[in-house]
């Protein structure tokens, strides 16, 4: 069965959150989480989805703020059971929420998933050895994948190796041990300094909260403390990096696991089926930057449910006009069809004539090229509503109170 072309046979389920602007302290619906927005000083509301792989909306919830992503989802199966066929489609989830819980609660359930690895595997070995998959996606990039297993699992597991995502993993490990070195270069100079913190707890205590600000890589230094202890001060502090673990960290760069249940599936397969996860990002990116879902105004929670729900319904129109123009090959944005839409004016000409009467003229401009494929898409047979519209405005009568002369100006006595 071709799983990429059967709109309901693929369910894509995430969260996101948007956040308030003001105090919202007699809210329920408002709480303090995590927000994807980094916006820690404000109250969130948590609107879980429920996708096909076409964009299509089959479930959506509204949350309190502190929702977690590792909740339950029973009740998300039972409400997608009845808003869709009786065929139990995939669910891709992101990490975040595919906790063993919820994997064991849908394999219970007869679903089938995709879903990526919360955590690196440690023991694994390659099903076929000889056998890796390379395939270029769409921005041009090589990826390497290997099926893989682990005694540990019963399902199996795809390892992801991205040389871009590589890149892009290095440079932030690179700025976490810079943040994290330049931490050790203070708590050191303070040993110097005559009023600076030389007692051995304290120093430590120091160094603990380097280590939890960068949990990260603070596990690939080597820390070493030259101790006084008549005096139990610091005399110096030494650290270097721990080739083993750096070069293992290294290793790890660019390579994530997807997990999944589904028996004799081919790696590129599943790896695309993974990947179709970007299409409620992108719903995600929809509502809250085009169509203005964030932040929220509102100070009533029911002004605040109203809000989140014309945004879905505005979604709705949208995914459909977007829906129609991928099936002609056009894969534009919202964004991009807007700007493409707005290039098409309306001209509108005043003059008055001899008689006292305003003549307006209204003209409409033609089409571009990308719009008028736009139109075809969508079977408009007007790309251009009007050619030219002529309003006549009659001199208004002159009221009783008025009289031909009223306007005049009085010449001073």
């Amino acid at each position: 069965m071709n799983y990429l072309t059967s709109g309901d046979r693929i369910m894509l389920y995430d969260l996101t959150n948007t956040y308030f602007e003001g105090s919202k302290r007699t809210s329920k619906l408002a709480k303090y989480g995590r927000s994807k927005e980094k916006r820690s000083d404000a109250k969130l509301v948590v609107l879980a989805m429920v996708i096909n792989i076409e964009g299509f909306i089959k479930y959506s919830a509204i949350h309190e703020g502190n929702y977690s992503d590792t909740s339950d989802i029973s009740t998300l199966l039972e409400k997608l059971s009845t808003a869709t066929s009786a065929v139990k489609p995939i669910v891709v989830m992101d990490a975040g929420i595919a906790t063993e819980k919820n994997l064991t609660i849908l394999t219970a359930k007869g679903y089938q998933y995709v879903v990526v690895r919360r955590k690196k595997i440690k023991d694994y070995q390659a099903v076929k050895p000889e056998k890796e998959t390379y395939l270029v996606t769409k921005s041009k990039k090589i990826i390497r994948l290997t099926v893989v297993q682990s005694e540990k699992y019963t399902d199996s597991f795809l390892k992801v190796e991205s040389p871009a995502k590589s890149i892009k993993e290095q440079g932030i490990k690179n700025r976490l041990e810079q943040g994290f070195e330049e931490k050790l270069h203070l708590i050191k100079q303070s040993l110097s300094k005559a009023r600076g913190v030389k007692k051995t707890d304290k120093v430590q205590q120091r160094i603990g909260r380097a280590k939890q600000k960068y949990p990260s890589v603070h596990h690939l230094y080597i820390i070493h403390l030259d101790v006084d202890t008549t005096t139990q001060t610091v005399k110096d502090l030494h650290w270097q990096k721990d080739l083993v673990k750096a070069e293992q960290a290294n290793n790890k760069l660019g390579v994530y696991f997807l997990r999944t249940n589904i028996k004799d599936t081919d790696e590129a397969l599943e790896w695309m089926i993974y990947n179709t996860i970007r299409e409620i990002k992108s719903t995600f990116r929809v509502l809250k930057t085009d169509l203005d879902l964030r932040p929220i105004y509102h100070k009533r929670d029911e002004s605040s449910m109203a809000h989140l729900h014309l945004g879905l319904l505005a979604y709705w129109i949208v995914n459909t006009i977007r829906h129609q123009l991928k099936q002609s090959g056009i894969h534009d944005d919202w964004k991009e069809i807007r700007r493409k839409a707005s290039t098409q004016k309306s001209v509108l000409t005043t003059a008055q004539n001899s008689y006292d009467k305003i003549i307006q003229i209204k003209r409409c401009t033609e089409p571009t090229d990308d719009l008028k494929k736009i139109h075809e898409a969508l079977r408009n047979p007007k790309s251009k509503p009007y050619k030219q519209i002529k309003f006549v405005v009659h001199k208004p009568p002159l009221k009783n109170n008025d009289s031909p002369s009223s306007n005049t100006q009085l010449e001073p006595n």
